[in-house]
């Protein structure tokens, strides 16, 4: 059974510009910290590879509060080579953001799309 999906949540992965990870780097560090699985539901690689993280029809833990009714997409990267915050999408990364964004947001009817912070 499907959860009711109000939002989307927008992450960065806070890695270094350029520095590629996927959905199994990322699996493996929350369940480094205990978790029960990767906390996004869809991780965007640098070249805009949509990968699959957490079941849909599973609450994420990513967003404190907003989990039981959102969606977590999670692109690589957010911080400059010093390890500062910095948008660091890549073009790819931006188109393929936006189109999973479009379609997630016409399948469940969403409105209201927002970043973690």
């Amino acid at each position: 059974m499907m959860r009711d999906i109000k939002r989307i949540i927008l992450h960065c992965s806070a890695t270094k510009e350029g520095m590629d990870y996927d959905v199994s780097d990322i699996r493996r560090w929350h369940l480094a910290n205990g978790w029960a699985d990767v906390g996004y539901h869809y991780i965007i690689k640098l070249n805009g590879d949509i990968e699959e993280g957490r079941p849909l029809d599973k609450a994420g833990a990513h967003t404190s509060g907003y989990n039981k009714d959102s969606i977590g997409i999670c692109y690589i990267g957010g911080c400059d080579k010093n390890g500062k915050p910095k948008d660091t999408r890549t073009e790819s990364q931006k188109n393929a953001m936006f189109s999973l964004v479009k379609t997630l947001m016409q399948q469940f009817e969403v409105t209201d799309v927002r970043g973690h912070r």
